[in-house]
């Protein structure tokens, strides 16, 4: 029997970004965001010169890693990256990628970790269904930060959660402070 429409996927299953300098993004990726690098490809015989990619993972929350949610390839024909970050309009082929946090507390505790180490706040935002950070990787793919809300919070109107956003401070103090007291609900 032939399906009549598409089968609804599960999730996406693994991330592969192009980067300028592979042991630039390793850092960002590993030291900044803190991804395990999980593997490497190696030379075998029928593939003696294979493109310098490595893949990396990160606890899923019962302690295994996957085999990989992350792989970097070096690609240093790429374009420059973007001078400055923005949301919209960057000529990049990836707008952003969602990394998501266990906890609001261990989301501050990020923040404050990237913060201390000099890293670029580039957007802070409440939406409907996160509270998120935005910065950007060595090549200027976006890279949001985020904890989810509790589904009652966004669950009745996923679409009106989706449209509402605040935007917060990116720098000092009033960047790494989070308001959980009267939160929007949506759809009720």
């Amino acid at each position: 029997m032939i399906p009549q429409q598409a089968i609804t996927p599960v999730g996406l299953n693994h991330v592969v970004l192009n980067v300028h300098d592979m042991d630039q993004s390793h850092a960002f990726w590993t030291e900044i965001l803190g991804f395990k690098q999980v593997g490497e490809l190696k030379p075998r015989p029928d593939r003696p010169n294979p493109p310098r990619m490595r893949f990396y993972s990160y606890d899923h929350g019962d302690g295994r890693m996957s085999h990989h949610d992350l792989a970097l390839v070096e690609n240093p024909n790429l374009p420059p990256p973007p001078k400055d970050w923005s949301m919209f309009g960057m000529p990049v082929a990836v707008n952003h990628v969602a990394v998501a946090m266990p906890s609001r507390e261990a989301w501050l505790q990020q923040l404050a970790f990237m913060q201390s180490r000099g890293i670029v706040f580039d957007r802070r935002v409440e939406h409907g269904m996160t509270h998120s950070l935005y910065v950007h990787d060595p090549n200027g793919y976006g890279v949001e930060i985020l904890y989810e809300l509790p589904r009652d919070v966004w669950e009745a109107d996923i679409d009106g959660a989706l449209n509402w956003a605040k935007t917060l401070p990116t720098e000092g103090a009033a960047a790494l402070e989070d308001r959980t007291e009267e939160l929007p609900v949506f759809g009720r």
